[in-house]
């Protein structure tokens, strides 16, 4: 039995957890070891940090947060923003992080993400992608990550980079499935229309991706309670389900989450 797994997301923004709406109008959460070391307490299967600034400020990840973090924790913990290479990934492994996230790059230059998986092997390698939903009215420009083929419907959902500012023209469905032919071992899907604004996650685009992919799928934006992560994981077939503000803000516990799952059939680790 493959358990579902919940994960609190610890968007950092120059030392400090922070989350706002749609990657805008960010407010202060806390401490990231604090906030890892709670999450880690109430049941959490694992954490991801995200330096959410790091790639449009053209700079590394906050190496001292990653050291601080890890330090604090003993489940698996994710690291992403401002990885620009291999020297990059391998820094933030030495500094604790057990897996490694990476977006922007993956787009701009997707032979890091075959080197990487070679280097590390594809396990501690997550892609991140985030979406936005559009009309299709023509085929998205599929130049930038070198996808072919097409997704019917009469919706589809454009990447961006850059924390959610730079339009790709990648469809994220083929982006998906392209960046597992090339070693991805998870996927990190958020949704920027519902990112922040408590109203549950896109499922349709989860569901999409996560019926296009052969490895797992870590569900991202929207979540508000319990019942937003039980349809991700049913309805929108991901293996896992990020959230932030229903956390951080204290609406509900991680064990309130699993406990809420459980009575309704989720198999999670209580």
């Amino acid at each position: 039995m493959r358990f579902k797994r919940v994960i609190p997301c610890l968007d950092v923004k120059w030392g400090r957890v922070v989350k706002g709406v749609k990657f805008t109008n960010l407010r202060d959460a806390g401490d990231p070891a604090e906030l890892a070391a709670r999450y880690e307490d109430q049941g959490a299967d694992e954490i991801v940090l995200l330096d959410i600034t790091a790639s449009y400020e053209g700079r590394k990840t906050l190496i001292d947060v990653v050291k601080r973090v890890a330090e604090v924790l003993s489940i698996p913990l994710t690291v992403g923003g401002g990885i620009r290479s291999i020297e990059d990934v391998n820094d933030v492994l030495a500094a604790g992080a057990d897996k490694v996230s990476i977006g922007t790059v993956a787009v701009e230059r997707p032979e890091l993400i075959r080197e990487a998986s070679d280097a590390f092997g594809s396990q501690r390698i997550v892609v991140a992608i985030d979406a936005k939903r559009k009309s299709r009215g023509g085929s998205p420009d599929q130049s930038p990550g070198s996808v072919s083929g097409e997704v019917g419907g009469e919706v589809w959902w454009e990447v961006y980079t850059y924390g959610a500012r730079k339009a790709t023209g990648l469809d994220a469905v083929l982006w998906a499935r392209r960046v597992v032919e090339l070693g991805a071992g998870e996927i990190l899907l958020t949704s920027i229309d519902m990112d922040g604004t408590n109203e549950g996650y896109d499922l349709e685009l989860t569901r999409a991706v996560a019926e296009a992919v052969s490895v797992p799928v870590i569900a991202s934006g929207g979540a508000g309670n319990p019942q937003h992560i039980y349809e991700v994981l049913t309805i929108g077939k991901a293996d896992a389900a990020l959230a932030a503000s229903m956390f951080h803000f204290s609406l509900y516990t991680v064990r309130e989450v699993k406990e809420y799952l459980a009575k309704r059939g989720v198999p999670v680790r209580l």
